[in-house]
């Protein structure tokens, strides 16, 4: 399993950050470990391999992680506020840790915040995010630079192309 070997991997400090912050919200670190799951198994059923990659079907990943942690930490506290902090802080310390250049942390970061202004705007009702997602890759925007960021505020940006490999 991806997640037990992300473990693994992680040396004192890191492990020691996400117990600090696990001990901080335990019923939110069990729903973040559920949601990282449920998104790594509905994003290999739809993108297989893709996903892993810096393309569109990264963008809507993290977007997708994202929205599911604000979505089960609801669940928890009824506060789609307090779900977005925690997502925020669990994601930011994700990139913060995860081996990634600069570009595509900062992707990665912005398509994290994507998906927690879809669950905001989505008040804690259900949405159709799956499909929402799929429609928000068509008109994802390829980035080759950060300050391309600023003019892609409400889409979902991607690096690499993948269907040109």
């Amino acid at each position: 399993m991806a997640i037990l070997a992300r473990l693994r991997k992680m040396d004192f400090r890191e492990t020691w950050l996400l117990a600090k912050m696990s001990v901080s919200r335990p019923r939110f670190a069990f729903a973040t470990y559920k949601a990282t799951k449920e998104t790594l198994k509905i994003c290999n059923e739809l993108f297989g391999e893709r996903h892993h990659k810096n393309g569109k079907a990264n963008a809507a990943r993290h977007a997708l992680w994202n929205y599911i942690i604000c979505e089960k930490c609801y669940k928890i506290s009824g506060s789609s506020e307090k779900s977005a902090i925690w997502s925020k802080k669990v994601t930011d310390l994700h990139e913060k840790l995860a081996p990634n250049d600069k570009l595509a942390r900062e992707m990665d970061l912005h398509n994290n915040e994507i998906g927690r202004k879809l669950f905001k705007k989505s008040e804690g009702s259900k949405m159709p995010i799956i499909d929402l997602l799929k429609e928000m890759m068509q008109e994802a925007i390829q980035i080759e630079k950060t300050e391309e960021l600023r003019d892609a505020a409400n889409n979902l940006v991607f690096i690499e192309n993948s269907s040109k490999k």
